[in-house]
């Protein structure tokens, strides 16, 4: 059996249990067609680097499998089906199972952010930087000098 790495991008309109529902019915295909499960890494909703289908966030799923050379066929051809499936790829790979990657917390402005600095401790106040006074330079003309000319003036070339 061979070791795949399957992400796919689902669009993050879904809800909830169809979410699961639809992660579940991945991995149960892969059960089901010989192959295990190793396990499935949820990322959750991110932003897309690019409008796929018009949507700008996608639930990213990352599934490590073993199966036999014949299964990602069948599971992309399944992933092309579904209507909720923006992307999908499939890579196989050698070696041990990487560790755990954790997901990135959410961005979330604060409220209160003024509140915040009101209640930090004062800095001390530094001294404005004095500014210095512009210096002009004094334009200097250079003496224009003639071309030099190789050839000697025909008075003297004869």
């Amino acid at each position: 059996m061979n070791q795949y790495e399957v992400m796919y991008v689902i669009d993050a309109a879904l809800e909830d249990s169809a979410r699961a529902e639809l992660i579940n019915r991945f991995s149960d295909l892969v059960k089901k067609n010989g192959g295990e499960v190793d396990r499935v890494d949820e990322w959750g909703k991110r932003r897309l680097a690019y409008a796929i289908q018009y949507k700008t966030e996608g639930y990213y799923v990352l599934m490590y499998i073993k199966a036999p050379a014949e299964l990602p066929r069948e599971l992309e051809r399944n992933m092309q089906i579904s209507d909720s499936i923006l992307r999908y790829l499939t890579v196989r790979y050698e070696g041990e199972l990487p560790a755990k990657r954790e997901p990135l917390k959410p961005y979330a402005p604060r409220e209160n952010a003024f509140a915040d600095a009101a209640d930090a401790p004062e800095a001390p106040a530094a001294e404005a930087p004095v500014a210095a006074e512009p210096v002009v330079e004094e334009a200097v003309e250079a003496p224009v000098e003639a071309p030099v000319d190789d050839e000697k003036p025909e008075s003297e070339a004869e």
